[in-house]
């Protein structure tokens, strides 16, 4: 996911390393640290491909992606294919029975969408269950709460948790604290997430869930509350990944929808003490097997040079995982159903990665199984951001190839697409596994105004996807992944991303 935060993808990719590090935890797996994992490739491919010209677009080249842009206009079926995966599987989180019947459709889909050499590709995932899960504000003035397990938590007892409930604004605010305050409660992280055209809200925020619970437990804490990273007022709770450091007890840990974490901020500046109990049925059942879906529209010319293009198949189970992420499997696929008449240059690969949500599964298996011929990826992206319009265009390639990235960008202003930075991008969650490659990306910034009103709650349903918005990313994809894919020159190697702190 990211790179010098533009904001989602600075959140993003510490996201990605926290929830990575605390699933391997919690399955008790030598914990992998994306910086180390997955293996790097051999020196020689960490280079990327040989030498030769940076790219630039030919008015043929051009023409050809202007033409694909405009049709996309017209109308798509990228609605059709979200939608198939919505109704026909709906949620899917790793490891569960929805997962497989996921990867079953994947393959189905595919074939039926003519792409070659189509397969699963095997991965080992961890399947985490939510079980019931209530809260209780008992005192000073008793009240239920709507609440969701963070994934990745551990349970409570069958009696749950009673404590007395203390406040803090931010992670920093609670590393503050000293420990006395803080032992045998718990920890009520009210951090108010900020609405955002791109994903900077996001990132400032999503420390609380991801980090918090490690942190309150190094104070002795008994369990987080946390508000919701989201930016709606329904009293609907957001679930996500969360952290579990290794050596640091592992706490409960749930999300307030936001009216509750009004009210139950408010209870605690009353000034008199506030008692919560917890209950919490979630765990982890173990291993099961997934996999990654490929498919590919072979290059004419030069097959063995791959543009890979990608999203998650996996969601998380409270809504149907429509905005995330059948809507970027929607894109990306019709993007590559589209460009595959023109019979381009190199090889297009589709990937609908395994368990990106829960630690980067898929993304980590794709990286090993293929470390061989990572030097061959000339460049890839992922749609992963909801359904959106694109309104950004940034990458992550060598300086030769900005140019050309210019030249992406200027095909795409007729759909109101601005050139972004560079340096400043992992390209999506599932593509931090090929960092160590130095593969190139690009990343299709989308609209994300509303998008964090629905994201990891029940509300994530087929209602929220406008067609005519993916029809425009689906024109912003097929244009640029085309140029891509059809000229000669080389992207790479892509600079080391380095997050802001």
């Amino acid at each position: 996911m990211p790179v010098s935060p533009s904001a989602m993808k600075r959140s993003l990719v510490s996201l990605a390393v926290a929830t990575v590090a605390g699933i391997a935890g919690i399955a008790g797996i030598s914990a992998m640290a994306l910086q180390s994992a997955p293996s790097s490739p051999p020196p020689a491919e960490n280079a990327g491909p040989a030498p030769s010209p940076p790219p630039s677009l030919t008015a043929e080249i051009r023409a050809r992606a202007a033409t694909l842009r405009d049709e996309a206009l017209r109308g798509t079926r990228a609605y059709e294919i979200a939608r198939s995966l919505v109704v026909e599987v709906g949620p899917r989180p790793a490891g569960s029975k929805a997962d497989a019947a996921a990867v079953e459709w994947a393959l189905r889909k595919m074939k039926e969408l003519g792409f070659a050499n189509v397969r699963a590709e095997k991965v080992t995932v961890p399947h985490w269950v939510r079980g019931q899960e209530s809260g209780r504000i008992l005192a000073p003035y008793p009240q239920p709460v709507v609440l969701a397990a963070l994934g990745g938590s551990v349970g409570t007892t069958d009696e749950g948790i009673e404590a007395e409930v203390i406040e803090a604004a931010s992670v920093e605010a609670l590393d503050a604290l000293d420990p006395a305050r803080v032992r045998g409660k718990i920890v009520f992280l009210n951090v108010r997430m900020e609405r955002t055209r791109d994903e900077k809200g996001y990132g400032d925020a999503v420390p609380a869930r991801s980090a918090g619970p490690s942190h309150a437990a190094r104070l002795g804490a008994v369990a987080v509350l946390i508000r919701s990273i989201g930016t709606d007022r329904d009293r609907v709770p957001h679930t996500g990944g969360t952290r579990y450091e290794e050596g640091v007890p592992r706490i409960p840990a749930a999300a307030l929808s936001n009216p509750d974490a009004d009210l139950l901020a408010a209870q605690v500046a009353s000034g008199k003490p506030v008692t919560f109990r917890l209950k919490l049925g979630s765990r982890l059942l173990g291993e099961a097997e997934s996999a990654n879906v490929i498919g590919e529209v072979r290059g004419r010319e030069r097959p063995e040079e791959i543009v890979l293009i990608a999203c998650h198949l996996d969601s998380w189970d409270l809504g149907t995982g429509a905005l995330d992420d059948a809507a970027g499997c929607g894109i990306v696929a019709e993007a590559a159903r589209r460009i595959a008449p023109l019979r381009p240059r190199r090889t297009i690969r589709v990937v609908f990665f395994a368990n990106e949500e829960f630690g980067l599964s898929g993304a980590r298996a794709y990286a090993e199984a293929h470390a061989g011929e990572l030097a061959k990826h000339v460049l890839a992206a992922e749609s992963d951001f909801g359904a959106g319009r694109v309104w950004r265009l940034r990458s992550r390639v060598a300086p030769a190839a900005l140019p050309f990235v210019g030249q992406l960008a200027e095909l795409l202003r007729p759909l109101g697409v601005e050139q972004g930075d560079n340096n400043e991008s992992s390209g999506g969650a599932d593509l931090i596994p090929l960092q160590p490659a130095h593969v190139p990306v690009l990343a299709f910034g989308q609209d994300a105004t509303h998008y964090f009103d629905w994201h990891h709650t029940a509300n994530d349903t087929l209602d929220k996807i406008d067609p005519k918005e993916l029809d425009q990313n689906v024109a912003a994809w097929a244009a640029v992944i085309y140029a891509a894919a059809e000229t000669p020159g080389t992207f790479g190697p892509a600079p080391d991303y380095v997050p802001e702190p």
